[in-house]
């Protein structure tokens, strides 16, 4: 797993979870910079998938290789289904949904990391 990608989508996510919150915080619905900021996101996501899967292709393999592969497409969908969800619901819950979506990126990409990782070593 490149270590630069996981560190970048972990930052943006937490970025956009702040935001995202001072909006709550504001009774304020998403607007388009929530949904700019949850498409950057995506392609760093997206970016993360496509070198994870260059490396196992290349040989190196994860330590659980169903989990790591369900954890993958969970967190590819991650962000789109908060931008749909969000428009869906144009009050502050909206901006609640991405708010909580954007703190479970940073778990899924850290036991990602962990499942990638050989057990022991």
């Amino acid at each position: 797993m490149n270590d630069y990608l996981v560190t970048l989508t972990i930052v943006l996510s937490l970025v956009l979870a702040v935001w995202s919150l001072v909006t709550t915080m504001r009774n304020r619905p998403p607007d388009r910079s929530h949904l700019a900021g949850l498409a950057v996101l995506e392609l760093a996501l997206l970016a993360l998938a496509v070198t994870a899967i260059a490396t196992w292709i290349g040989g190196e393999q994860p330590a659980e290789a169903g989990t790591f592969a369900g954890y993958l497409v969970t967190l590819i969908c991650l962000p789109p289904l908060a931008g749909v969800l969000a428009r869906m619901e144009p009050t502050r819950w909206g901006s609640v949904i991405v708010t909580v979506v954007c703190l479970v990126v940073p778990v899924v990409v850290i036991r990602l990391q962990q499942t990638w990782q050989i057990p022991g070593a």
